[in-house]
């Protein structure tokens, strides 16, 4: 029983040692979210002008109102069928600012949609932003963190 609960009390130290070492390593950093997109064929010129109709001043606004630190678009020869072509990033201080729901902040982005939109009635807005569906595919959002390497001590 004693040698049981040692080997746990063991694996426990350990598994709870592998971040600290990890952060000897580098410094942590911002968190993207990243959205990707496949633009559909033939969109490609709908869509770019759509993505600066709306959601350039979108995203200029919210950095100006610190609901994001930067944002950032990216674009990318498919690699395969399965591959995204656009993709949308914004930068957040940490995963809490990028996941975590505040009533302030969507707050400050129905006011931004609706300067944006040139109206407040969200049904309204959607039907604005629909047209969007269906120029691209939505294939999904991934959170990955900043980090800054430390060098090697010398």
């Amino acid at each position: 029983m004693k040698k049981t609960f040692g080997s746990i009390a063991l694996l426990c130290l350990v598994l709870m040692q592998r971040p600290a070492l990890a952060q000897e390593h580098y410094t942590e950093g911002p968190v993207w979210a990243i959205s990707s997109y496949q633009v559909n064929e033939g969109q490609w010129d709908e869509y770019a002008k759509w993505m600066r109709t709306y959601a350039l001043r979108i995203f200029t606004e919210a950095k100006k109102q610190g609901l994001v630190q930067d944002f950032k678009v990216f674009t990318q020869e498919r690699g395969s069928p399965k591959d995204w072509d656009f993709a949308v990033a914004t930068l957040h201080p940490s995963y809490g600012a990028a996941l975590d729901y505040s009533a302030a902040n969507e707050a400050k982005w129905d006011a931004i949609a609706a300067e944006v939109f040139s109206t407040a009635d969200k049904e309204k807005q959607d039907e604005m932003a629909a047209g969007r569906f269906k120029m691209r595919k939505f294939l999904g959002t991934r959170y990955v963190r900043e980090i800054t390497l430390k060098p090697m001590p010398e």
